[in-house]
């Protein structure tokens, strides 16, 4: 037993914690779901994680996402996750890809290298891919729909892209995936109404004045559920 994860074990037995050991998770996107979905994966005893962004860390991702310090401001998203994940499970063994995910850059990820795949990424183009690419390749995928504009964490539900209601973003999956004959994708989604900011953050472009609003609590529980969801479902394979 690693001491280290014996609350865990408690929960989980012998036989699931070694499943966890021995699994491989790629999370695309470290945003507030994708960071928050990270850490518990890592604290969950996942044995390797690849990591997947090409964003480095901003002041205004302090209010909401688990690797914004102010000691990590300026860093790569992925250097600071890797540090983070490190300094919690040493042994975890995490690559690292500085990388905007779009379908031009698709074939510089192998996808069935993985046992299970965080979709957390924001442009439609590239969360397409990746659903299409893990379904290629027989992977399970769980993919976060908008959590921006929401104030409610309580809202949040795991569902069928086509079970989904009132989120935008999975309005807009649903017809794409059924465009592609994708007839099941599991997702994570709010169906809490979309909150209009009250105003523009300063330091966004005329060409992203709809940039959402965002809070501290919202995005990181859909990465705790993401996380939980894939720990269940590994563990219990």
């Amino acid at each position: 037993m690693d001491p280290q994860l014996q609350r865990t074990e408690m929960l989980f037995g012998e036989q699931a914690m070694q499943k966890l050991k021995d699994a491989r998770v790629a999370v695309f996107g470290l945003g507030g779901v994708g960071g928050a979905a990270t850490e518990a994966l890592a604290r969950s005893g996942i044995g390797a994680l690849d990591l997947i962004d090409n964003d480095s860390v901003s002041l205004t991702n302090l209010n909401r996402q688990i690797i914004a310090l102010h000691s990590t401001l300026g860093m790569k998203k992925t250097d600071a996750a890797r540090a983070r994940v490190l300094d919690i499970a040493p042994g975890c063994s995490v690559r690292t890809h500085d990388l905007f995910f779009l379908p031009e850059t698709a074939d510089r990820i192998d996808f069935g290298a993985f046992d299970y795949v965080v979709d957390a990424i924001d442009t439609v183009a590239g969360k397409l891919c990746i659903i299409e690419k893990c379904n290629q390749s027989g992977t399970p995928v769980i993919s976060s729909m908008g959590t921006g504009n929401k104030r409610d964490p309580g809202a949040l539900r795991l569902g069928d892209i086509y079970e989904t209601s009132v989120c935008p973003l999975a309005r807009v999956m649903r017809r794409e995936c059924r465009k592609r004959g994708i007839s099941s994708l599991k997702v994570l989604y709010s169906v809490e109404p979309p909150i209009t900011p009250l105003f523009a953050p300063d330091d966004a472009p005329e060409s992203r004045r709809g940039v959402p609003g965002s809070t501290a609590f919202v995005p990181p529980a859909a990465g705790l559920m993401i996380a939980a969801e894939i720990a269940r479902e590994i563990a219990a394979g």
